[in-house]
Parts: structure tokens; sequence; C-alpha cells
């Protein structure tokens, strides 16, 4: 099950769980779409995977399976900054 992040991993921009705004790489990484696209290159600075937008959970089953509160952010994701 997603952990469903709640913030940008290069920003620190808070990302809701009913954000369609978030993207993750396979290992669940979280960028803002922002971040992804315009510093990121569409590729995670972890592990160079693919981007992806990350599902929104439905509320229902957001009550039983709530998201994640830990923050990563590590503002040195800037320095991949593409173009």
């Amino acid at each position: 099950m997603l952990e469903l992040r709640p913030n940008c991993e290069c920003c620190n921009r808070d990302l809701p769980p009913a954000s369609r705004e978030a993207l993750i790489c396979t290992f669940e990484c979280t960028f803002c779409a922002d971040c992804a696209a315009q510093v990121l290159g569409g590729s995670c600075p972890n592990c160079a995977g693919e981007l992806v937008r990350r599902p929104v959970r439905p509320e229902a089953a957001l009550a039983r399976h709530p998201a994640s509160t830990v923050r990563v952010f590590n503002p040195a994701c800037h320095s991949h900054r593409t173009g």
C-alpha cells in the first residue's frame, strides 16, 4: 500500500493525500509537479526512476488506511536542476 507521503522531497511543499500535483517513483520518493518538471526533468534524483502521478486514495479507504505523516526533505535535490 502506498504511503502517500505528505510533502515534496525537493521543495517541502505540502502534498495532501488528495493532491493531483504529487508525483512518485517506484520507491515512493515524492515530488510536486513543479519540481518534477522544472528541477528534476521527470526523473527521481534518488534512483533515476520515472516520476508518475500518485494515485488518490478514496476518502473511505483513507479513513481505514491513513496517509503517512513522515516528511522527507532534501533541498540538495535542486543541484539536479535540468536545462
